[in-house]
């Protein structure tokens, strides 16, 4: 069984809590996301795994100049680089704290570490999404591959998949806008039962730093909600503004769960419970008189009033009553029933 769900198996939504590169370059700090992560409910952790050499040259440009102490993009990447050994302590750790461990490759090398130490599925960041090479290594595994769609258009999207089809990996393709981070009015949720429609299973990589584009996503259908995570807003890395931190996460897999239960529970308005109808007979009204009325009196509005409780005769009926006859005297205050009129 894999961990990857489709939308006809009403499993829960896999929940990745997206590290990066919020360790900077610290293995300490890295476990201790690991750990804080463990105690929010999440299915998964996600890293990124890069090795400068291999993905990078020393004129890469920075995206946003933020580090003080790289002089290029391509020392920060050599600083983010963890020795096997210290990424199979990593993947352990999540084990030993029942999440799934998830690192995205940014290059054949990395691609090659991961296989050796063993990934529950790959991620495919969104610049890879035309790098078929890559994309074959990962494929090949026969494990679950996720596609992140932040710089692509349907075409290009379409073309991906429609290309791994035939590899028959577990695929979900992920609405994702490369923005950091990324307006409400650029989250694109439209795209999830749009990617349902077209490519059988979506998800949501959040780049929002709020929790409510994941809850709305799953609303929507979606079996994989991404997000970043920060221990606390005041941390170092451009992608703090990006993530939720670690409380805002576990509201955010509490509300994912509880948007499940209410989405595997349909309620049937065509009846009303038997808890509700309880309730009916205190809160709603009936029509009751004004006042003493004596038998044979010719029912007219002023003699009328609603009032609580809902047992009586509803007040809809009530232009129907006015213009009948009492059977019999009633007092004041008398929940009418069909039986005190005449026919």
């Amino acid at each position: 069984m894999t961990w990857l769900k489709q939308p006809s198996d009403h499993a829960p939504c896999t929940i990745i809590a997206e590290v990066a590169q919020a360790h900077d370059g610290s293995l300490g700090m890295a476990h201790a996301f690991i750990d804080a992560i463990a105690g929010t409910g999440a299915d998964a952790v996600k890293f990124q795994t890069h090795i400068a050499a291999a993905e990078s040259t020393p004129g890469e440009p920075w995206r946003t100049r933020f580090s003080l102490q790289d002089d290029t993009r391509y020392d920060y990447w050599r600083r983010m680089e963890f020795s096997p050994g210290q990424w199979q302590g990593l993947k352990d750790h999540c084990e030993e704290k029942g999440l799934l461990f998830l690192s995205t490759p940014f290059s054949d090398e990395a691609f090659e570490l991961l296989q050796a130490i063993g990934v529950a599925g790959w991620k495919a960041a969104s610049g890879e999404l035309t790098n078929r090479p890559l994309l074959e290594k990962m494929a090949r595994t026969g494990l679950p591959l996720l596609l992140s769609t932040g710089m692509s258009a349907l075409e290009e999207i379409d073309r991906t998949v429609e290309w791994l089809k035939p590899f028959g990996n577990p695929l979900a393709v992920l609405q994702c806008t490369s923005e950091y981070p990324c307006h409400a009015e650029h989250i694109g949720l439209n795209n999830i039962p749009l990617f349902i429609q077209r490519y059988g299973t979506a998800g949501l990589s959040d780049h929002s730093g709020t929790i409510y584009p994941g809850l709305a996503a799953v609303t929507l259908g979606a079996r994989v909600v991404e997000v970043h995570v920060t221990l606390s807003r005041h941390m170092f890395g451009p992608d703090v503004p990006a993530s939720v931190t670690i409380e805002e996460l576990a509201r955010l897999v509490e509300g994912i769960r509880y948007t499940e239960t209410m989405l595997s529970h349909p309620v049937d308005k065509t009846r009303i419970p038997g808890h509700v109808r309880e309730l009916r007979d205190i809160f709603m009204k009936s029509i009751v008189t004004r006042q003493p009325l004596a038998a044979g009196t010719c029912l007219e509005h002023h003699h009328l009033a609603i009032k609580k409780p809902g047992t009586g005769i509803p007040p809809y009926e009530l232009e129907s009553l006015v213009g009948k006859r009492l059977r019999h005297a009633v007092p004041k205050g008398h929940l009418l029933s069909h039986d005190d009129l005449e026919n």
